[in-house]
């Protein structure tokens, strides 16, 4: 159980609503316990001692204390029978119940007051969770995304965290009250009868063995389940998106087989998990009734034992105190088990929690509001994971002078996206320094950094919001006017004025109510209004129809006015007028120069540019 403090080490920040809970725990559990102990002075005025008048004149004087039940039936009896002689058996039996209806009201006040301070544990634990899983992924490198489904993550964020929101309940009463209760419990029991109780205590530890020995692969089988749901999680979300292909291939048999199956298996693993979990009520309340069992045997033989060892009362109200025993014992079993599930779950989420990040701003980066010079890598390696051996960039030797249009163009795979991604530190150089304006990118701050830059690419990620809080993303103070403004200038404004509410139109999930030209140009806008000094367009107009290529290349004619651009192009009819072409095979510069020089080379670029021109 040592993985508990895994769970409870999140509680720190609500220790205030922790310490009411127990607190008020506590006294629900001793008026619990003290309502049952008024079963023996009710009994003794329901049953009063039978005997000689000498015997019961002797109860007529106030016993004196010494550590047992038979004080405690003394003490009852004492006050019991001064009271019906003083007031009569119809008073007393008034004033215990209306003392018991007192008793049970304290104990559930109290109870309500645990269970309401419990709330805001629970909620604020997976608030937190929630939080800081969400901080982790807006941080993660891009290299974790393409290794880790979606799905599972969102597993992570969802179905995970609420089993952690129950090991976090469960964890708390199991620690405090479950055990306060039978500690508070066995207290009272040995008070009553230590002969028994010593018996109980032989008998308890072998049904607390069984429960984990049942337990003991629990943790196993739940995070198996888990994994699956992620698998599950994920193949649900690649069928939405995937549905039009899906269809077109007339592969809803084979994707649907292949759910089912994987539904099947997790089906199979969470029936065993349940299953176990289910057991371990039945099994505690059977255990605990064989020891109740064989208690009732051996306190009934000390009852009618002819030197009357124990009082009939006593054991009356042992045999029911012990049984309150077995909802605490359950209740902690049962807690056991959702731990040990909740771990599997905590195990998951720390994969996320504990992930490497690679790209660290320093304790005390350097400032930057502006690009004044020159962007420039020096001997530039890149390989995605640290020890490979195969690098995707090596020896990248290149400046981007301020104010000049860079293009890079090669096959697929040659490194060219790899490239301009380290520029805001989308990745880090393995080996090798990238600067602007002679600073190290790594010294910069992250945030001032990627300020100063525009990227546009042929992925066009829009958000399920309205128009204008795309074209405004991640820009604060921004005015209608200029929204408008930046939409004009990408040929976007036409069709967003023609949308049912205009810029306040809702474009639904990444921009499904639009042509992909019509994205794009909304895109553009998004760059044009964050009016960047360095300017990153990533195959910009690749995916998009002729007429639409047409006006997505004036506007971003227009964004590059007066920037710095690195365009990466396929179509190299689009980057003519570069100032310079990087060609890029394998990782590395293989040539560079103008439009006119690479043609005059007859090398790669020739060849590229050739293909293109018969094509």
């Amino acid at each position: 159980m040592k993985g508990i403090g895994k769970i409870l080490r999140y509680l720190k920040e609500y220790k205030k609503y922790a310490f009411v809970n127990v607190f008020a725990n506590t006294l629900s559990i001793i008026f619990g316990v003290f309502s049952i102990t008024l079963l023996i002075p009710f009994l003794n005025v329901l049953f009063p001692s039978q005997g000689s008048v000498e015997k019961q004149a002797v109860v007529l004087v106030k016993p004196a204390f010494h550590f047992s039940g038979a004080w405690l039936s003394d003490m009852s009896k004492y006050y019991m029978q001064t009271f019906t002689i003083q007031y009569g058996v119809q008073y007393v039996l008034i004033l215990m119940c209306l003392f018991f209806v007192v008793v049970m009201l304290l104990k559930n006040t109290f109870r309500y007051m645990a269970a309401y301070n419990m709330a805001p544990i629970r909620n604020g634990v997976i608030k937190d969770l929630r939080n800081e899983i969400y901080d982790k992924i807006l941080v993660l490198p891009l290299s974790y995304y393409s290794a880790e489904r979606k799905g599972d993550i969102m597993a992570r964020m969802t179905n995970d965290l609420t089993e952690i929101e129950w090991s976090v309940m469960q964890s708390l009463e199991m620690i405090t009250v479950n055990p306060l209760t039978i500690l508070v419990t066995l207290g009272t029991l040995i008070f009553l009868s230590p002969q028994l109780t010593l018996l109980a205590l032989v008998l308890l530890p072998l049904t607390g063995f069984l429960i984990a020995k049942v337990g003991g692969t629990l943790r196993k089988s739940s995070s198996k389940a888990k994994g699956m749901m992620g698998v599950l999680f994920s193949m649900i979300e690649e069928t939405i998106g995937g549905i039009r292909i899906i269809r077109a291939f007339t592969a809803e048999k084979i994707v649907h087989t292949k759910f089912r199956e994987e539904n099947d298996r997790y089906t199979t693993i969470m029936n065993r998990v349940y299953r176990r979990t289910d057991l371990a009520s039945p099994l505690t309340e059977v255990l605990v009734s064989v020891v109740l069992a064989v208690l009732l045997y051996i306190g009934g033989n000390l009852v009618w034992s002819p030197n009357h060892y124990l009082d009939g009362p006593i054991f009356i109200a042992y045999v029911i105190l012990f049984s309150q025993l077995m909802p605490p014992a359950k209740a902690f079993s049962t807690a056991y088990f959702n731990v040990e599930k909740g771990l599997a779950s905590l195990e998951r989420i720390n994969k996320i929690l504990h992930a490497e990040v690679t790209v660290t701003e320093v304790a005390n980066p350097r400032t930057i509001n502006s690009f004044d010079s020159e962007i420039e890598f020096h001997n530039v390696g890149f390989a995605y994971q640290r020890g490979d051996t195969g690098y995707a960039l090596q020896n990248i030797n290149l400046k981007i002078p301020k104010g000049k249009t860079i293009a890079i163009v090669g096959q697929s795979g040659s490194g060219k996206s790899t490239l301009v991604d380290m520029l805001p530190r989308f990745y880090d150089p393995t080996e090798g320094v990238i600067t602007i304006d002679g600073i190290a990118l790594n010294e910069l701050s992250i945030p001032q950094l990627r300020n100063l830059m525009g990227i546009v690419t042929q992925d066009t990620v829009l958000f399920n919001d309205t128009v204008k809080n795309n074209i405004a993303f991640g820009m604060t103070g921004v005015t209608d006017e200029q929204v408008i403004q930046a939409a004009k200038v990408a040929h976007a404004h036409e069709f967003i004025s023609s949308m049912e509410n205009g810029y306040e139109t809702n474009i639904g999930d990444r921009g499904g109510k639009m042509s992909g030209g019509e994205r794009q140009r909304m895109s553009l806008a998004r760059a044009i209004l964050k009016n960047p000094p360095i300017l990153i367009l990533d195959e910009a107009t690749s995916a998009l129809d002729t007429e639409s290529e047409r006006l997505v290349q004036d506007a971003l004619t227009k964004l590059m006015t007066n920037r710095t651009s690195i365009v990466i192009a396929h179509r190299l009819s689009t980057i003519k007028n570069a100032d310079e072409i990087i060609v890029m095979q394998k990782g590395n510069i293989v040539e560079r120069g103008n439009h006119a020089a690479l043609l005059a080379l007859n090398g790669v670029y020739r060849r590229l540019y050739d293909l293109q021109s018969f094509v």
